[in-house]
């Protein structure tokens, strides 16, 4: 189990593709770069559950939009298929930077919000403590749920029967996370 996702030195022992990822993304500096913006890698590859087309999502705490689209586009506009863009999700403001590394499709998405307090963390954590909890069965078939179309909440929602939506059902499970892990997300 891991419970320390702020450092991606678990990423060197894993599977063969977070070992790839943890390459690709100290070959490019990626944490560095963005060090002044809290990062965390989230997403389905730090948990073992991604496909071989999944990205790697690295979330980030900025005040400034503005200056955030500056500082992305000065350190990665030099990737294959930059892009960088504001978008409101769930009523809340941010930014987003896409590029293209040489395995990888990096996206990296900054609120104003610490980013242990952002669901992308959240969903994480309480998909990760799951994972463990159900073992590797359940992982199997969540990754098959994920292979035949469907995105990572809701898979975890389809077996775990939660009704209505499932990016809110999970977060409601959160309590049980804080529980599990013995310390306040």
């Amino acid at each position: 189990m891991i419970e320390n996702f702020r450092n991606i030195e678990y990423l060197e022992f894993g599977n063969e593709r977070q070992k790839l990822a943890f390459s690709e993304i100290k070959k490019y500096e990626i944490l560095e770069k963005l060090e002044n913006y809290n990062p965390i890698l989230t997403g389905t590859i730090p948990i073992g559950i991604d496909l071989p087309e999944s990205d790697l999502d690295i979330i980030c705490e900025c005040q400034n939009h503005s200056e955030f689209k500056t500082y992305l586009s000065e350190n990665f506009s030099n990737k294959k298929d930059f892009k960088v863009y504001s978008t409101n999700q769930n009523g809340i403001e941010s930014t987003v930077a896409e590029f293209k590394t040489d395995n990888f499709l990096f996206e990296i998405f900054g609120q104003n919000i610490p980013t242990e307090k952002q669901n992308a963390y959240r969903h994480m954590i309480i998909e990760n403590r799951i994972l463990n909890e159900k073992g590797a069965d359940f992982k199997k078939k969540i990754k098959k749920l994920k292979s035949d179309g469907l995105k990572t909440e809701p898979a975890f929602a389809e077996l775990l029967g939660l009704k209505g939506n499932p990016y809110t059902e999970l977060l409601k499970l959160e309590i049980k996370t804080v529980l599990f892990l013995g310390k306040p997300t």
